[in-house]
C-alpha cells in the first residue's frame, strides 16, 4: 500500500483563533486584524493576516503603532481560544483517519493512505478535509504527499489545495523559499550567504560539501528540500474535550447580543461533535461576568476590575443531541428565566461528549414526539410557570416513602424507542378507575352516623353517601415536626341525581375532613 500523508496547516494561525468564535467572522476576515499579546501599556503584536501587512505592520509592533494603521482591527490573544482551535483541527483530522499527529499549534498531520476506496482520489480526500475545517471557523492549505514532511512543506509553502504525486517531491518543492523550512537563523543566513533562496538551490548543492560545512543539519535540510526524509508518525492522545470560548472586547448586557455568541459557538461545538460522530447530553454554559470595586488612591476615587463572578448554567438533555438550533433556543429560553446579573465579558460553553442513540423504529410502537421538539416545549413551559430549578415542570417521582402524595420533580426523560410497554388487544385490556387528586385538598364537613359518614359537605354541596368502605389508619414521620396521621374513607356520594365516587380522609391531628381526589 503507497504511504499518503496529509497536512493541515492554518496560516495566520493566531488571527485565526481569535476571530473564529465571532459571528462576524466573514466581515473581519476582510479587514486588516492583528492579535496583540501581553499586557497593558506592553502590548505588542504577535500575529496579523496578509491585510494587516499591506499597511506595514509588522510582527513585535506596539500597540500605539498598529492603531494608526486605518482600519486596523485589534484583537487580544486568547491562549484557550488556540487551544479550542488546535482541538478542532484534530476532530477534523479524526473524522478520517485516527492516526492523526498534532505536530504544532497551526500545524496537524494525518495518516490517509488507503482512504481512496472511502472518500476518492487524494484531490478529493484534500477538499474534504480543507471543507471539514473550514465548518469549524479556519481557513486552511491542505497538501498530500508520500511523507509527513514533504506535505507540510507543501501545506506552509502553497495555498489551497496540493496534492504531490509520488517521485515528484523535489520538483514540486522546488520553487519554495528556504525558510519553509523552519531552519536554524544562524543556517538561514549561511544559505542567503551563499545564493541559496530557494529549496532547488539547496537541493542541488553536493551532498558532501553541504556535510563538510553545515553538519548533519544541513544534510537533514537537504533531505526535507528533496522530499526524501522519512519518519514515522506520532499520532496524538485522544482528546475528547469539546469546549469554545470568546472574550470580550466591550461587556455585552442584553440577551440579543449575547444569543448571536452562542450561536457561533454553538456551531462550533457541534461540527466538532460532528467531526468525531458524537453527541452530547449535557451543554454547560460559563459567563464571566464585569464585576468593578472602588479604591482609593491619593484621596480619589478610582475604580478597578476585580475577580470577575461567574453565571453557570448546566443543561441535561433527555437524549443525546447534535442540532446546533435546538441548543439555541435551549439556552435562550434559560438565560431568559435565569438571567445573567452583570454584563458579560466572557463567554465560555463545553459539551459533554457521548455516543449517539440509534435505535430501530418499531413498526408497531406508539407514536411520541422528537425529543428536541419534546425537551424545547418543556423549557417553554418552564419559563412560562417561572420554575427555574425544574419543581414544577418534568416527570413526577415517587419518594421512598408511605406519606400520601409524596413525589418530586426530576427532568423528564422519555422511555428509550423499542422498549416501552407491548400494546395490548382492546378486548384484552382491563378496566381501570383513573384518580383525580384535588392539590390542594377539599375542606369538607362530614356529618357521621354511628362513626360512619353519612353525608359530605364541599363545594357548597351536600351530597349523601351511598355506601362507604373505611377506615383506613395511616401515619408515619412521628419524629418529625411534620408527622402525618390520618383515617381514609372510601364514600360512594349522591348529589343532584349523581353518583360519584371519592376519597376522603380525616387528620386526626387537627381532626379536620377533606375531600382528597376523585375516581372516573
Amino acid at each position: 500500500m503507497t504511504l499518503l500523508f496529509a497536512c493541515i496547516f492554518v496560516p495566520d494561525f493566531s488571527v485565526e483563533a481569535a476571530v473564529r468564535a465571532e459571528p462576524e467572522i466573514r466581515a473581519l476576515r476582510q479587514k486588516p486584524v492583528a492579535v496583540l499579546d501581553g499586557s497593558p501599556p506592553l502590548q505588542t503584536v504577535m500575529g496579523l493576516n496578509d491585510r494587516a501587512r499591506a499597511l506595514g505592520v509588522e510582527l513585535g509592533m506596539t500597540k500605539l503603532q498598529a492603531e494608526v494603521c486605518p482600519a486596523m482591527v485589534l484583537r487580544k490573544r486568547s491562549v484557550a481560544q488556540e487551544g479550542a482551535a488546535h482541538a478542532a483541527m484534530l476532530d477534523c483530522a479524526n473524522a478520517f483517519s485516527p492516526r492523526a499527529e498534532s505536530t504544532a499549534s497551526d500545524t496537524v498531520i494525518v495518516d490517509v493512505a488507503g482512504l481512496e476506496h472511502l472518500f476518492g482520489p487524494a484531490a478529493k480526500i484534500a477538499r474534504e478535509l480543507a471543507r471539514h475545517v473550514a465548518d469549524v471557523g479556519m481557513e486552511a492549505n491542505v497538501a498530500i504527499a508520500s511523507n509527513p514532511d514533504c506535505a507540510m512543506h507543501a501545506a506552509r509553502g502553497f495555498a489551497g489545495v496540493t496534492v504531490i504525486p509520488p517521485r515528484k517531491e523535489a520538483e514540486r518543492l522546488g520553487e519554495l523559499p528556504v525558510d519553509v523550512l523552519r531552519p536554524p537563523v544562524h543556517l538561514l543566513e549561511t544559505l542567503d550567504r551563499w545564493g541559496v533562496r530557494n529549496l532547488r538551490g539547496l537541493a542541488a548543492l553536493p551532498p558532501l560539501a553541504v556535510s563538510e560545512r553545515l553538519g548533519q543539519s544541513g544534510l537533514r535540510l537537504q533531505r526535507l528540500a528533496r522530499g526524501e526524509e522519512q519518519r514515522t508518525l506520532v499520532p496524538a492522545a485522544e482528546h475528547f474535550r469539546f469546549e469554545e470560548s470568546i472574550e470580550l472586547e466591550d461587556a455585552v448586557e442584553l440577551l440579543e447580543p449575547l444569543s448571536f455568541l452562542l450561536n457561533r459557538l454553538i456551531e462550533q461545538v457541534c461540527a466538532r461533535l460532528n467531526a468525531r460522530a458524537l453527541a452530547t447530553n449535557e451543554l454547560r454554559l460559563t459567563l464571566e461576568l464585569e464585576g468593578h470595586e472602588d479604591v482609593q488612591l491619593h484621596g480619589s476615587t478610582k475604580r478597578i476590575a476585580n475577580e470577575r463572578p461567574l453565571h453557570e448554567r448546566v443543561l441535561k438533555l433527555p437524549v443525546p443531541m447534535q442540532n446546533a438550533k435546538t441548543f439555541l433556543k435551549l439556552l435562550q429560553l434559560d438565560l431568559q428565566q435565569v438571567p445573567p446579573g452583570a454584563p458579560v465579558k466572557r463567554v465560555t460553553l463545553a459539551a459533554e461528549p457521548v455516543r449517539p442513540k440509534v435505535a430501530q423504529e418499531g413498526l408497531f410502537a406508539v407514536a411520541s414526539p422528537e425529543p428536541e421538539r419534546l425537551e424545547l416545549t418543556l423549557a417553554r413551559l418552564r419559563n412560562v410557570v417561572g420554575d427555574a430549578t425544574g419543581a414544577r415542570v418534568g416527570s413526577p417521582q415517587l419518594l421512598d416513602t408511605h406519606r400520601p402524595d409524596a413525589f418530586r420533580m426530576v427532568h423528564f426523560m422519555p422511555p428509550p424507542r423499542g422498549e416501552g410497554a407491548p400494546l395490548m388487544h382492546c378486548a384484552a385490556m382491563p378496566l381501570l378507575a383513573a384518580r383525580r387528586i384535588f392539590r390542594p385538598a377539599i375542606p369538607a364537613q362530614v356529618r357521621l352516623r354511628e362513626g360512619i359518614p353519612s353525608a359530605v359537605i364541599f363545594r357548597e354541596k351536600n351530597a349523601q353517601v351511598v355506601t362507604a368502605s373505611g377506615p383506613w389508619r395511616t401515619c408515619g414521620d412521628w419524629w418529625r415536626v411534620e408527622a402525618w396521621s390520618r383515617d381514609e374513607w372510601e364514600l360512594t356520594l349522591e348529589c343532584d341525581q349523581q353518583v360519584a365516587l371519592y376519597r376522603v380522609f380525616r387528620d386526626v391531628k387537627t381532626n379536620h375532613w377533606f375531600v382528597d381526589a376523585s375516581y372516573d
